[in-house]
């Protein structure tokens, strides 16, 4: 029998999937617990609809990511920080600083744990920066670490 479920099923399947299951399986503990629907045409055509509908999604998000990619190269971020004599930056720029500026300078919105980087940033000077902003789209900026003026 040939179901749609309805929640991740370990050994099963993932939700919105269409599975062939056994009929007692079916009957006896997927409709019961809700947990699948039969998979018949009235059933069958909402759930295109509805896979439709996320695919269009999708491709909306993945087109808003491809915009904000490139508007992010074009950027060069400036982070003031205090530093020493020769360079060394006392503390860090973290994903954190890098996203909280990117929101408050150019109004973009990033998640700080898409930003790529491996380590903060301990030196004064330009780098380059990734940022994942969706699945196969990564943004590229450059962080251009200041000293701060006396």
């Amino acid at each position: 029998m040939k179901v749609i479920l309805k929640a991740d099923i370990k050994g099963v399947g993932k939700k919105d999937e269409v599975i062939n299951a056994s009929d007692g399986y079916a009957r006896n503990f997927l409709f019961p617990k809700n947990l699948a629907i039969e998979a018949n045409t009235e059933n069958m055509s909402k759930w295109k609809a509805k896979q439709e509908s996320n695919q269009y999604k999708k491709d909306q998000e993945k087109e808003q990511a491809k915009r904000t990619a490139e508007k992010l190269s074009k950027l060069t971020v400036i982070i003031p920080v205090r530093s020493g004599e020769n360079g060394k930056i006392f503390g860090g720029v973290s994903s954190k600083e890098i996203a909280e500026t990117l929101q408050k300078e150019y109004n973009i919105m990033v998640d700080k744990k898409k930003i790529d980087l491996k380590e903060t940033i301990k030196t004064i000077g330009v780098k380059t920066v990734e940022i994942r902003l969706f699945e196969g789209v990564i943004g590229k900026v450059k962080i251009d670490v200041r000293p701060t003026e006396k």
